[in-house]
């Protein structure tokens, strides 16, 4: 049920990128708010800020394409037009897919330990939706005001 709720948690993330960038929202300053943010709520100092986001880039990088390519896989259309098979196949794929996702987050924690502290690798997933969330509420005062 955990991995379900991280699963459900980065989707949301990519969604909301995505939502980001069809409103016009400059990417690099929602990145760089973002980094400000769970720099500040992790605490990290200077140096282990500069060995950490090397590391947290290149896990979400490969976390957000294989989000994408889960994504991609759900058909488009009716679901009853696709064949046993090919529903066996897609669903074999998705498997695959989340194996891999928890393989790589994994093999982040790993490397991440060496400058963090297991603590704040907990803490990150909160972080993360924190700032998802406080995303979410400035741009829902936006659209209400």
């Amino acid at each position: 049920m955990k991995k379900f709720g991280i699963f459900l948690i980065l989707n949301f993330l990519i969604i909301l990128s995505v939502q980001a960038q069809r409103r016009g929202i400059d990417r690099e300053r929602l990145e760089a708010a973002r980094i400000a943010f769970i720099t500040t709520r992790l605490d990290l100092s200077p140096e282990q800020a500069e060995k950490f986001w090397p590391i947290f880039n290149e896990f979400n990088e490969q976390r957000e394409e294989k989000l994408k390519q889960i994504a991609s896989l759900n058909p488009r259309s009716n679901t009853e037009s696709i064949s046993k098979e090919e529903a066996q196949r897609l669903i074999k794929q998705r498997f695959e897919l989340q194996r891999e996702l928890i393989e790589d987050e994994e093999a982040f924690v790993l490397k991440a330990a060496t400058v963090i502290s297991y603590q704040q690798i907990l803490q990150l997933n909160s972080i993360n939706r924190e700032f998802a969330r406080s995303i979410y509420q400035r741009q829902r005062q936006n659209r209400n005001p």
